[in-house]
């Protein structure tokens, strides 16, 4: 019995690391890759309506496809117009692990539209939108396939990137009034916008938009253990909350509905400039804190209760 002691203990180890990783829901590399294709001169800025947007669309749903996130409708592209113009939001579904709860939803969400191209700026045409908003979208790529690989939802969780952010949340606000009309029991809303750089100087990895409006900012870090979420002054001044998708489920469902994200402008020079390129963010970062929100999230998937609040 004694020889194979060392043996039971040398799988018991490779166990525990192969468990550690199946806990992480992304990759620095793999952030990396999502953001490089997303903001590449290819995609020419990702504008709503171009055939270029359609591209980053196929790659959202192939993404989806690959993981077993099944599609909310009928397919995963939401159609809607725009004057002569057509915007799909990808919308897909993970459905919940618990009889009663699976019929609670949990709405996970970013843009993954940017303004195209126009201005040249030395000899650089296109905003690539790396931070704004190809970082949030990597962030619901890898949390759907998180999900789909642990099934530790207890909540039905829907996985959707929006088009038409920049031409005034229209792609949000489109899916909130469908979803309102379709009687969706929506729990909570979580947008991802510009998680690619950290933040300077404070005591938190992200902050929350909405920040008084709900007891969000407590019940994630209460989820997590400490700090890591917390209020951005900055934030507040410019009324952020009103700015992102994020709104549009507020004001047609009334719950809480808020946007994480690491930059508010104060810590990134880029925003909506040729300048916001994919060598610009720091993947460490968001492969760091996407990895803290899984099992935050996953907390707030699986609650008896629905403990996020108004206040």
């Amino acid at each position: 019995m004694k020889k194979i002691y060392p043996l039971l203990l040398l799988v018991l180890v490779i166990n525990c690391k192969r468990a550690d990783r199946l806990l992480l829901a992304t990759t620095e590399s793999e952030v990396r890759e999502m953001v490089s294709f997303l903001a590449s001169d290819n995609l020419k800025g990702r504008n709503t309506g171009t055939p270029e947007i359609d591209k980053a669309a196929k790659y959202i749903e192939e993404n989806f496809k690959s993981y077993g996130i099944k599609p909310y409708f009928e397919g995963y592209l939401d159609e809607f117009e725009i004057d002569s113009l057509k915007g799909y939001n990808v919308v897909g579904v993970m459905e919940g692990q618990d009889p009663k709860l699976k019929k609670e939803y949990v709405i996970l969400g970013a843009h993954y539209d940017h303004i195209g191209y126009g201005n040249k700026v030395a000899q650089d045409s296109i905003a690539n939108g790396a931070n704004d908003n190809a970082s949030g979208t990597a962030a619901v790529l890898t949390l759907a396939k998180y999900f789909a690989e642990t099934r530790n939802n207890k909540r039905s969780i829907i996985f959707v990137l929006f088009s038409a952010e920049e031409k005034g949340l229209l792609g949000s606000e489109h899916l909130a009034q469908k979803l309102k009309q379709e009687n969706c029991n929506l729990y909570t809303m979580f947008n991802f916008e510009m998680i690619g750089v950290p933040l300077v100087g404070r005591d938190y990895d992200v902050f929350v938009t909405g920040y008084d409006k709900s007891n969000v900012a407590k019940q994630l870090n209460t989820y997590h253990g400490s700090k890591w979420v917390g209020v951005s002054e900055v934030a507040k001044k410019h009324n952020l909350f009103r700015a992102s998708d994020n709104y549009p489920f507020y004001q047609e469902f009334n719950l809480p509905s808020h946007t994480l994200s690491s930059c508010d402008l104060t810590n990134y020079d880029f925003y909506h400039k040729v300048g916001d390129e994919a060598q610009r963010l720091d993947y460490n970062y968001m492969a760091n804190i996407i990895n803290k929100m899984a099992p935050v999230i996953a907390s707030v998937c699986n609650t008896p209760v629905r403990e996020i609040k108004l206040n």
